[in-house]
């Protein structure tokens, strides 16, 4: 008897250590959930940590490129283009010699001396030298006369009115223009074709016909 009451004893429970048990083992069971909702909460700050990072270092590397690249251009220009200013001045000596020659061949007093020859061939020497030089420098002239006006080359200065040509043809140099390699140097000064209206074309009829009567009532 004593030991089926001992037996019984020890398989029965008191009711606030079973309460306190249960108790334990829902804690445990939430600190278990707490410690896996912080993993997960670790991994995803983790992967955001490595995203932005990715991100940053995207940018940099193309903001690497980026300044390699203005750095390559500001070089290539350096070499290209560093004599532009320099060019674009010395035009003037260019301008100075053909205007130099146009007054000497106008002179009045020089004509078809021997003097004004001699001089005009030095002169177109010296010109000839400039643009040689020019040319070995990647400067060269702008083809402009019977060419069909160019915004990009050309500045319209005047209209010339001329039927045998297209409207918009250049049919006038004024002064020259010059590209350096791909860059312009400076446009070319022109005067471009326009064609008479019928109203300027009955002007010149009327001014004719008037030309006409005078001339017959002198006779």
């Amino acid at each position: 008897m004593e030991k089926k009451e001992n037996l019984q004893d020890k398989s029965e429970t008191k009711p606030g250590e079973k309460h306190s048990e249960n108790q334990n083992n829902l804690n445990q069971d939430k600190s278990e959930d707490l410690k896996e909702e912080n993993s997960l909460k670790d991994e995803i700050s983790q992967e955001e940590q490595i995203k932005e990072l990715e991100d940053k270092l995207v940018r940099t590397f193309a903001e690497m490129e980026n300044q390699r690249r203005r750095y390559e251009k500001e070089r290539d220009d350096a070499f290209n283009y560093g004599g532009f200013n320099f060019a674009k001045e010395t035009l003037n000596l260019l301008d100075n010699l053909e205007r130099s020659k146009a007054s000497l061949e106008n002179d009045e007093k020089l004509k078809n001396t021997e003097i004004l020859k001699k001089t005009v061939d030095h002169l177109n020497i010296i010109y000839s030298d400039m643009v040689s030089i020019f040319k070995k420098n990647g400067i060269e002239e702008i083809k402009s006369i019977d060419q069909k006006l160019d915004p990009n080359l050309h500045q319209a200065m005047l209209e010339i009115e001329d039927n045998n040509k297209e409207p918009g043809t250049v049919v006038q140099e004024i002064q020259k223009g010059f590209m350096m390699k791909d860059r312009l140097l400076r446009p070319s000064l022109v005067a471009v074709s326009k064609k008479t209206t019928e109203s300027e074309k009955k002007t010149e009829k009327s001014e004719k016909n008037i030309e006409k009567h005078a001339k017959n009532d002198e006779k």
